[in-house]
């Protein structure tokens, strides 16, 4: 169980300083929750956010009692990618929601080992569905079924946890390979040596006609 401790906060408290101070300004909110401004750690949410990504249940230990919520929205710094300010989804237990899930490559390709392919990775990230207590941390694909030029791992292919479902398009690419282009030479064209002695030659006659004219 992911937990993190949070303190109730007043809506004209000074963001900058709570911020300089190790803390984030957050809120959370739901269908049958009032939205409530709150301040965390930002380390523990660090720690927090690296295990459970968005879509792990995280227990909020609030003055008003545990709530069990989703990590809905980060706001990070465009520079430094610090969090800035945190959503948390205050779910229904009995009710499916849609989340983002990122994908985790397993596996080995023998087209990669053996026939020296491309892997190209389509997909970083799969669209489900599932109860909040359902969902993953992640969704694990092995390439390891990709032996051809012309193999793919489609999304209706990924085997899904028991009652997750697939949200996106049962028919997009999620991995793929590629045959290695192999590089044209360049022809280099010949060096015409004629040429260069001709052009030294025209050089050497106007050089000895400007000398000339200086007499």
């Amino acid at each position: 169980m992911l937990i993190l401790e949070t303190k109730n906060r007043k809506n004209n408290e000074n963001l900058d300083g709570l911020r300089s101070s190790g803390f984030i300004p957050a809120v959370y909110y739901g269908p049958d929750t009032e939205s409530t401004s709150i301040t965390i750690s930002l380390s523990e949410f660090k720690k927090i956010l690296n295990k459970a990504g968005e879509s792990t249940v995280v227990t909020l230990k609030t003055e008003s009692g545990d709530k069990d919520a989703l990590i809905h929205d980060v706001t990070v710094h465009p520079v430094t990618e610090v969090p800035l300010h945190i959503d948390f989804y205050i779910f229904d237990k009995t009710k499916t929601v849609e989340v983002s899930v990122p994908i985790e490559f397993t596996g080995v390709s023998p087209a990669v080992k053996d026939l020296g392919a491309i892997l190209v990775k389509v997909l970083h990230e799969i669209n489900i569905e599932a109860l909040p207590m359902s969902l993953p941390h992640e969704i694990i694909v092995d390439i390891s079924s990709l032996t051809a030029f012309d193999s793919v791992i489609l999304a209706k292919d990924i085997p899904l946890p028991s009652g997750v479902t697939l949200v996106d398009d049962a028919e997009e690419v999620v991995v793929s390979i590629s045959e290695p282009k192999e590089e044209e030479e360049e022809e280099v064209a010949p060096v015409d040596l004629s040429a260069i002695e001709v052009e030294k030659k025209g050089k050497k006659e106007e050089d000895a006609e400007a000398e000339a004219s200086k007499e």
